[in-house]
């Protein structure tokens, strides 16, 4: 859930651009993906209360989910494979893991964390800075 507010952070920091420039036609996309996710955790935790070993593989399903949008929202197919990559290993821990607790969050934070420098390579590839 501080995905957004820490890179926010970062990039100012860095003296980069920390927002879509006002009045782009997809900032109100961009508002509406950012609510997905704490939207969708109130359901996680209340799974977690009950089944604490579900709320590492049902918040992989909701994140990767509300990576889908992405694509679209940056033009970056690499953000098809994060989000498949999340729904698709939370799908298999929540359905045939019932211990997923552990493995989901570690595989989860290690898969966001390499996966934060794949698209700046991949945009300084293509020639973008």
């Amino acid at each position: 859930m501080l995905i957004f507010p820490l890179t926010t952070l970062t990039l100012r920091t860095a003296g980069g651009p920390a927002a879509l420039p006002k009045g782009h036609p997809m900032a109100a996309l961009a508002t509406q993906i950012a609510f997905t996710v704490p939207s969708g955790m109130l359901v996680t935790v209340a799974l977690g209360l009950t089944e604490p070993n579900l709320f590492f593989p049902a918040s992989m399903i909701i994140v990767g989910a509300h990576y889908l949008p992405f694509v679209f929202l940056y033009g970056m197919r690499l953000f098809a494979v994060l989000a498949g990559l999340l729904i698709l290993v939370g799908t298999v821990l929540l359905l045939w893991l019932p211990v997923g607790a552990p493995p989901g969050g570690w595989f989860a934070g290690a898969l966001l964390v390499g996966f934060a420098y794949l698209p700046r390579a991949s945009s300084e590839r293509r020639g973008h800075p």
